[in-house]
């Protein structure tokens, strides 16, 4: 079994084994990123070693995307974002995705459904750059077209709080 099918696995079995404590304290990482144990521990009338197992287990369950930092792509230099949609020959999609993972200005890559196979998002200096990276992607083996759209705002950040709302009142 490939590794993100094996992750999917994981986050599946244990989102139904999530408790009321495991969420509460997702919720209140989810308000405070950058609390300590300490605190989630007295915020959650929990000891400071109960904190600290319940996280190591999320974590080794994958509950947990991401430890690093959300960083502006514009405070790096690359303020144009655009997502490319890439259709890819099926059987070099692993192969494909790989090589994607190597272009620095690839952001994020999401496999697909439907007529596009992989959605990149991308960060850019100017349209020149971003010409220049469909161009090497396009260049890769075994991708047969790109579709381009430019990010002109972002209406909705990645949030999960409204989930975690309703598996909080869900028995």
């Amino acid at each position: 079994m490939r590794k993100p099918a094996l992750r999917a696995l994981l986050v599946s079995r244990t989102m139904a084994s999530l408790d009321h404590v495991d969420l509460e304290l997702l919720a209140a990482l989810s308000e405070d990123p950058r609390t300590t144990v300490v605190a989630l521990a007295e915020r959650l009338r929990l000891s400071r070693n109960t904190v600290q197992a319940r996280m190591a287990r999320l974590d080794k369950t994958g509950v947990f995307r991401s430890f690093e930092r959300s960083i502006s792509t514009t405070a790096l230099g690359f303020p144009l974002e655009a997502f490319i949609a890439i259709g890819v020959r099926q059987v070099e999609l692993p192969r494909i995705t790989g090589e994607l993972a190597g272009v620095p200005e690839v952001v994020q890559v999401h496999g697909m459904s439907g007529q596009t196979d992989l959605l990149a998002l991308v960060a850019c200096r100017d349209a020149r750059h971003l010409f220049d990276v469909d161009a090497r992607i396009l260049g890769i083996e075994g991708v047969e077209r790109t579709e381009t759209s430019l990010v002109m705002s972002e209406a909705v950040p990645y949030r999960v709080s409204g989930l975690m709302e309703l598996a909080r009142r869900e028995p």
